[in-house]
Formats: C-alpha cells, sequence, structure tokens
C-alpha cells in the first residue's frame, strides 16, 4: 500500500513533503502531488501553471502527469519542479486547479486508485492550511485551501502535518500552536536535513529552508519575502503537528468554501469573499508595476547595495534573511538570483550560516547548533 503526499502550497511544500516522508518512516519513495505556482522572481507569469504550459510531462493515468527531469515549462514561464524531480527520489505530480477543487479531486482521487494508496498526508510548511481565513498577516490562503478542500470526499483516511509553525511570515506561532495542540508528532533534526542539502543548497523556498535551518539548530530574527516579513526562529521551529482532515476544515473556513468550486476564477471569488483578499491579486498587480515602469532588473549582485541593506536589518534586529529576500529587495533578475548564493558564499564566507545568510559576519544568534550550520556546502552551479 502507498501513500499520497500533497504539497498545499506548491514546490515548497513538495520539498518539505519528501523531508519529512523520510523523517517519519516512510522509507519507500511516494508520489507527491504538488502546484507549479512560484514567486514572479522564479516564475514572471502570475499564478499556477497548468498542464498545458509544460512540454514533456509524463502522462499518469487519464487525469495526472509526472513532472519529470526533462520536463520543460513554455516560455516566459519559470519552475524548478523538473530540477527538483531530478533531485528527488519521488514522484513529482502536477496539481493543475483550472478546474478548482473539483478537478483537483479528481486528481487525487485517480492517484489513490492507481497507487492502491491507503492514506493521503497533506503537508504545509507555516500554518496556512489550518488558518480560519480571516488573520489580518494572511497572504496567500488560496493554494492551502484549495489542496484541502480537494482532499473532502476522498475515501480514504487524510491526514494534514503542519510543519515549521509560521516560519511563512503569515500566522503567527501562536496562532498555529493553537490550532495544532503543543505536542508534536515529530520534531525534525540535523539527520533528517542532511540528505536534502543539495537540494537545499539551490532550491527557493524559503519556508522550507527556514525550517531546515531550525532542525539545524537555528535560533534568532529572519526577514524574508519581498516585503520583509519577520520570523523567529524558536525551539518549536522543527516541530512536526498532526491534525484529522475534520479538524483542519472545521477551522479552515476558506477550505470549506471551496470544496465544489470548478474553476480557478470561482475559487478566487470566494478567496476574496471570506478572506477580503486573494494573493493572486496581489502576483496580478506586482507584475503589472513592474511592466507598468518597465523597469530593468539588475544583471549581478550589487555588492554595496547588499550591504547597504545588511546594515539597515541588523538595525531592524535581524539576525538572519534568506537569499531570496536579498534579491529581492535588490531587484536582481532571475539568474542573478540563482546566482546569488554562490557569488555571496565564495566572497564572505563568514556570513554563510547554511542555509541562510547572517546580516553580520558576527551574527547575534542563539544558535545551539551553529559551528556545524556554519559550514556551508559546496555552492552549486545555479545556487
Amino acid at each position: 500500500m502507498a501513500t499520497i503526499y500533497v504539497a498545499a502550497g506548491g514546490g515548497g511544500d513538495a520539498l518539505a513533503a519528501a523531508i519529512i516522508r523520510r523523517a517519519i518512516g516512510h522509507a519507500q519513495p511516494a508520489v507527491i502531488a504538488t502546484y507549479a505556482w512560484e514567486r514572479l522572481i522564479i516564475d514572471p507569469i502570475p499564478g499556477p501553471r497548468t498542464t498545458a504550459e509544460f512540454d514533456g510531462l509524463r502522462p499518469v493515468g487519464r487525469s495526472n502527469y509526472a513532472v519529470v527531469p526533462t520536463t520543460v515549462p513554455r516560455p516566459p514561464a519559470g519552475s524548478t519542479l523538473p530540477r527538483l524531480a531530478a533531485e528527488l527520489d519521488d514522484e513529482l505530480v502536477l496539481l493543475d486547479p483550472a478546474d478548482g477543487a473539483t478537478g483537483l479531486r479528481t486528481q487525487l482521487a485517480e492517484l489513490v486508485s492507481l497507487y492502491s494508496a491507503d492514506a493521503v498526508i497533506v503537508v504545509d510548511v507555516g500554518g496556512d492550511a489550518i488558518a480560519r481565513g480571516d488573520e489580518p498577516t494572511l497572504l496567500s490562503p488560496l493554494a492551502d485551501g484549495l489542496a484541502v478542500a480537494a482532499t473532502i470526499g476522498i475515501e480514504i483516511p487524510v491526514t494534514v502535518l503542519v510543519a515549521g509553525a509560521g516560519l511563512d511570515g503569515e500566522l503567527s506561532e501562536a496562532q498555529v500552536l493553537a490550532v495544532t495542540g503543543p505536542e508534536p508528532v515529530r520534531r525534525l533534526g540535523a539527520d533528517d536535513i542532511t540528505p536534502f542539502r543539495g537540494v537545499l543548497d539551490w532550491h527557493p523556498s524559503e519556508a522550507t529552508a527556514l525550517l531546515a535551518a531550525a532542525a539545524l539548530g537555528l535560533r534568532g530574527r529572519v526577514e524574508m519575502r519581498d516585503a520583509g516579513l519577520g520570523v523567529t526562529l524558536t525551539d518549536r521551529s522543527p516541530d512536526v503537528y498532526s491534525l484529522a482532515l475534520e479538524q483542519v476544515v472545521e477551522h479552515n473556513r476558506l477550505a470549506a468554501a471551496l470544496t465544489d468550486t470548478t474553476t480557478l476564477s470561482e475559487s478566487e471569488d470566494i478567496a476574496r469573499a471570506v478572506c477580503g483578499s486573494c494573493e493572486l491579486d496581489y502576483e496580478r498587480n506586482k507584475a503589472n508595476v513592474r511592466r507598468a515602469a518597465n523597469r530593468g532588473q539588475v544583471t549581478a549582485p550589487d555588492d554595496e547595495a547588499i550591504r547597504t541593506f545588511e546594515v539597515d536589518a541588523a538595525a531592524r534586529g535581524v539576525d538572519y534573511v534568506t537569499f531570496r529576500r536579498i534579491a529581492e529587495v535588490t531587484d536582481l533578475t532571475p539568474e542573478a538570483a540563482r546566482n546569488l548564493r554562490r557569488h555571496l558564499a565564495t566572497t564572505r564566507p563568514d556570513q554563510y550560516v547554511w542555509p541562510l545568510w547572517a546580516v553580520a559576519a558576527t551574527p547575534s544568534s542563539r544558535n545551539t547548533g551553529e559551528a556545524a550550520a556554519r559550514r556551508p556546502a559546496t555552492p552549486q552551479p545555479n545556487g
């Protein structure tokens, strides 16, 4: 029998699902169903990519397609999934929300049948999947809400695993723990992260990088995303919590409302009604502003601009920043952003506290595992 994993938020949660799958003792590679829904610095087209926007997908049954190493997004779209497929043992199957939660449910039901699965596990880093929907700091609930809604009615047990409470910069750790309860089913450690260091050297997910950092023992204040959201790595940050689907749906008003949607547009309208906003509106507005400004992005890391940003961040009480945060705040092109980590790790290795960047050479971290974490992995060509 098999388990189908569902990455609630896309590629970062797909990587987290692979990490957690091994950590909880599921030794055999799994099927991980995931969106191709990237930040604009990776994919300049707002929103999730459909199956029609890729070449080289491998059919799986009638409703599903697997992403393989030779899969290519059709320009100008971008995606990290083909490279992730090349480096994971697990099979990545593309979730296509074009037909709303109903279409996603059809996909998952087929996967359950094809693989004779006896369980479905939804994986979310941060906690959006269990949000109520009206939290003022909630920024991107639609993807997670659709993923949860798609599992409603699946005729095998469904569990939702939440890792890294609050590490996506939206709900706070306290808000997440108020729903999950204080007792984790697993605390991730260095041994759980080591097999994935090569992937984490290049993968752009911030929340999963923070989960890895916490598992390695890093503690302190981190700034992430283009908006500079602040999160704190605590002793609870490496923990994984388990909830029954029924408990999640009872709390997540958006997921409950999305259950019978048949289009992405309908799902967006429901998100606006329930949550007061929809992340696709933010993505479209950001893309439109960039196009209207006709602004040329920076084609190579600007060391002076990065140092100025570090000084300002330290003044705000920040210990670490993500590489994506640096790339976005200094307006790097996607190619320059891919090379940023290698550039900084080579020129200023004392600040490379893997997998994060310290804003000072002697960070004011409360890191219990700093000596091990500070030894950077060999930078990858596109890291």
